[in-house]
């Protein structure tokens, strides 16, 4: 196993400016298609494109029968299922009704809803105090960056479960990463596109019972469409699946704190937002976190041990 190596840091930043960047194509996509629609889009360009390359590679999908085949196939569809169907269908209906920046705030409990599934079900990840201080001191770092209106009341109606609904997301993709550093090994490639796959054939009917089937998008709802099925969704899995399966769920759950910092500077460099004033409080708390949750890694990492 590679470990917590440079590489692995590389793919968790890239990771992290993948995701940031998705917002402004996610608004931009919204403007041709439903919320539903959008992720059920994503998921299943993001599978075409990972089966297009891995057929072409000669990899394929993974088996289907033979010794160890069914345990196989159990792990990919839990991972279909924790880490992209159920997590997308709940933050989809429930950003419709918290405040905006709640869903990013439960995006960054994640970690510490890893760390102790982490601590039970994965060997060598440890929940040490060390850690658990790092990863709450990055969450407040996120709370801040967000700020107080993300736990601001619309008023809605179902707005408590709305709420729950986000947190439960937070909770399947820690599941997810548990399961994906736990499935059974076999070609990343060929994993990464049976998930997605797995997830497009679970979410695709929910969207299209829910909105119904959707007209073509044009312009640049279109390509927003096309680069969030490319990026954030086919090669973010791969990338995804490489962080998880050699660096640990622990370790891949520090990209949780880099998107909304990502999407802050995207949106002042690209669409002139203003800068938040809470953003140099927010990202110094949030790199004393991942420094002190991670300061073994970063001590191999420039001493140039992997």
């Amino acid at each position: 196993m590679t470990g917590i190596s440079a590489a692995n840091w590389l793919r968790l930043i890239a990771l992290g400016m993948i995701w940031g960047a998705s917002f402004m194509f996610v608004t931009l996509a919204l403007e041709g298609v439903g919320p539903l629609t959008l992720v059920a889009v994503r998921l299943s360009l993001g599978a075409a494109c990972l089966l297009v390359l891995t057929t072409a590679l000669g990899a394929g999908l993974p088996r289907v029968t033979g010794a160890g085949a069914g345990k196989l196939w159990a792990f990919i569809f839990a991972m279909g299922v924790f880490s992209n169907a159920v997590p997308f269908a709940l933050l989809s209906w429930g950003q419709q009704v918290v405040a905006s920046g709640f869903a990013g705030v439960c995006m960054a409990v994640v970690p510490l809803f890893i760390l102790p599934l982490a601590h039970i079900f994965v060997p060598g990840e440890s929940m040490s105090l060390r850690r658990l201080v790092g990863f709450a001191t990055g969450t407040i770092g996120v709370i801040v960056l967000i700020g107080p209106a993300a736990f601001a009341s619309t008023g809605a109606e179902f707005e408590s479960l709305a709420k729950l609904a986000c947190v439960g997301a937070a909770a399947c993709y820690a599941v997810g990463s548990i399961f994906t550093r736990l499935c059974p090994e076999v070609n990343r490639l060929a994993l990464a596109a049976a998930v997605l796959l797995v997830a497009a054939l679970l979410f695709t009917p929910y969207a299209i019972a829910t909105e119904g089937w959707p007209e073509m998008p044009q312009g640049v709802s279109f390509w927003a469409l096309i680069y969030l099925g490319l990026l954030p969704t086919g090669l973010a899995q791969i990338l995804l699946v490489q962080v998880i399966r050699e660096a640990g769920p622990v370790f891949m759950s520090l990209v949780n704190y880099q998107v909304p910092i990502w999407s802050v500077i995207f949106g002042a460099v690209i669409l002139n937002e203003a800068l938040p004033p809470s953003l140099y409080l927010g990202l110094t708390l949030i790199l004393a976190g991942v420094a002190l949750s991670q300061l073994g890694a970063l001590r191999r990492l420039f001493s140039g041990r992997s």
